[in-house]
């Protein structure tokens, strides 16, 4: 598909949003929301699966998706890995061979509508209620994620704390909701009655409004210990948002680099993670 039409998609939808809200307000901010919530890249590659298809362990109905879920065993502390948006499991390779040099008992699993897991949304507390489940079968000690997936432990341990996980690690995650929002009324070129409208849907539909939702806010009474990793160039999430989340954690460790990026592969941080959890 041209560069130029992929650029013009976002605009299209926008003006029909903007045109649309006068007349239908509810189901405008139903579909924009869905736009904002559908997942378009993240499934399975070639070169990924012999990495995770002899990994495989169970798949759990949650919520309506059937959640492929992997298992590195090893002897010492189980380590849930909770990946970011439109990637997978496999995205955690380099970790994996990490940790299982150290024994390590791994577990991860892919998010829906990611990976070999099923539907066509993600968003953070469909996300959390994902993750509530996985505690609950797999009892992890240790919670690492990065971008997304970073986000959603936090908000999990604010709304459904759990006193089996012991530490938990961050990785380039974005902290606030209404900039997230920003950046899609930007990018889709939604007028303020259509900004609004969708913020009202998000409030009827979980309780909260974008402002409420912050990782800062999350972590006010988080009493893990934490490790919160941040590229200080992240194009991606703003190094800002893990700035705060260490200002309001007690307990932990904010962790910068510069030029890494916003995936954050590099054996710099593997070994950093490696040492914390062996503190």
């Amino acid at each position: 598909m041209p560069v130029l039409f992929k650029k013009l998609i976002p605009k299209l939808y926008g003006l029909y949003f903007n045109l649309l809200v006068w007349f239908v307000p509810k189901k405008v901010a139903q579909q924009a929301f869905t736009v904002f919530a559908t997942v378009r890249k993240g499934r399975v590659l070639p070169k990924q699966q012999a990495f995770l298809d002899k990994a495989k362990l169970d798949v759990l109905s949650i919520n309506e998706h059937n959640i492929q879920v992997y298992h590195w065993s090893g002897k010492n502390e189980t380590v849930l890995l909770v990946h970011g948006w439109e990637s997978n499991s496999w995205r955690w390779h380099k970790l994996i061979e990490k940790l299982q040099a150290e024994n390590y008992n791994i577990i991860a699993f892919d998010a829906p509508a990611h990976g070999y897991s099923s539907g066509t949304i993600l968003h953070v507390p469909l996300y959390a209620a994902t993750l509530k489940e996985m505690l609950s079968v797999y009892t992890p000690k240790v919670l690492i994620g990065h971008s997304m997936g970073g986000m959603t432990i936090l908000y999990n341990e604010a709304n459904n704390p759990n006193d089996n996980v012991e530490k938990m690690v961050t990785i380039g995650s974005p902290s606030e909701l209404h900039e997230i929002l920003d950046h899609y009324k930007k990018l889709l070129g939604l007028s303020t009655k259509v900004t609004k409208t969708l913020e009202g849907y998000i409030n009827d539909q979980f309780g909260f409004t974008p402002e409420d939702f912050s990782s800062p806010k999350f972590v006010k009474r988080n009493t893990k210990k934490g490790l919160v990793f941040h590229d200080r160039l992240d194009e991606i999430a703003p190094y800002h948002a893990s700035v705060a989340v260490h200002k309001h954690w007690n307990g932990s460790e904010l962790y910068s680099t510069e030029g890494f990026g916003h995936s954050m592969h590099q054996d710099e941080v593997n070994d950093k993670i490696i040492s914390f959890l062996a503190e």
